[in-house]
């Protein structure tokens, strides 16, 4: 960064954000998915991860109820069920969510855009149904967007957030999958009443994010480099994103369907009967690491047939070759 950002990025801002990395979350990341918010309902955060334990640390105790997506994201549920025994698992269905069974629920946490892990997204009128019936039901909303530089696969649909009329909705985003996962850097947008509680809860665990990796973020989107960015794992991800879908249709067919939003995985849906975690370790042998399905759910006997199998690490080149071995690797398990 040079000596001209020295004071930016060594003191010491107690509580407080880079104003330059805030700015620019507003300015350049927010607007992509139709959010606009001031500085003061803004928090930088220690990746996504960060976001959502401060999150929980604030709103959940042993009276919550919390309705989390099953399958879902495994380490939200395990943060949630650090503080509450009520945790309520809601089913997905063909487009996200099934949020008319989180009833009871004082908190409602979902992927809307890129659900985690099936990859289907919430089309706009059950985002809109979802948001009606969270303020009937008097439920906040946590919304975690944590592949929201991926949609290259259609027209992107608003974030709930953007369509939030009474602050009711926590929004969740990352810079860590776009940039690197090692920056740990990620961001919620709330009301500020909110924002200022997480910001003093912050300020007790960590104070706030190193200055250098903030400053060094905000001269990144600040410079333009981040539209560039995006517009390469466009080309790439789509790439990748095609070339997998034409392999899994020719050697695994009817075991995936292409994720509608993009993103940088598929989901995988097995024979009844298959074992992911027998087949996952199998498959490792011949070279190829895909993820077994047991973990995202509650009842990890329910997953027992499912995979996940990402290619955002991967040469397009190389993607026929991994999923023609996974089919071998079923044929010789006796799963095909």
């Amino acid at each position: 960064m040079g000596k001209r950002w020295i004071d930016a990025w060594t003191e010491d801002r107690f509580a407080a954000d880079d104003p330059l990395l805030v700015e620019q979350i507003a300015r350049c990341i927010l607007p992509l998915r139709g959010i606009s918010a001031d500085e003061d309902e803004i928090l930088v955060t220690l990746g996504a991860q960060n976001a959502l334990y401060l999150i929980a640390a604030m709103l959940v105790d042993q009276n919550t109820q919390v309705a989390i997506e099953d399958p879902g994201y495994p380490d939200m549920r395990n943060i949630c069920a650090l503080r509450s025994p009520h945790i309520q698992t809601v089913p997905i269905g063909p487009e996200g969510m099934v949020f008319e069974e989180a009833s009871n629920a004082d908190l409602v946490f979902t992927t809307p855009s890129h659900q985690f892990p099936t990859t289907v997204t919430m089309s706009l009128e059950r985002r809109k149904a979802l948001l009606s019936l969270a303020s009937e039901r008097d439920q906040v909303i946590i919304e975690d967007d944590y592949e929201f530089e991926t949609n290259y696969a259609g027209a992107p649909l608003p974030a709930l957030k953007s369509l939030d009329q009474d602050g009711r909705v926590i929004y969740v985003g990352s810079l860590s999958k776009s940039l690197m996962p090692g920056l740990r850097l990620g961001f919620i947008v709330a009301d500020r009443a909110l924002v200022a509680e997480l910001r003093a809860l912050r300020r007790l665990m960590l104070r706030h994010p190193p200055g250098n990796n903030q400053r060094a973020t905000a001269l990144f989107l600040a410079n333009g480099h981040f539209d560039v960015l995006v517009r390469r794992i466009h080309r790439v991800y789509r790439e990748r994103w095609q070339v997998m879908g034409e392999a899994l249709n020719e050697h695994l067919p009817g075991w995936a369907s292409p994720p509608g939003f993009g993103g940088s995985s598929y989901w995988l849906t097995g024979p009844d009967g298959m074992c992911s975690e027998r087949l996952a370790t199998e498959a490792l042998k011949a070279g190829v690491l895909v993820e077994p399905g047991a973990p995202f759910f509650t009842d990890e006997r329910q997953g027992q047939n499912h995979l996940r199998l990402g290619f955002s690490s991967i040469p397009s080149t190389m993607i026929p070759e991994g999923v023609s071995l996974l089919r071998d690797v079923c044929v010789a398990s006796s799963i095909l």
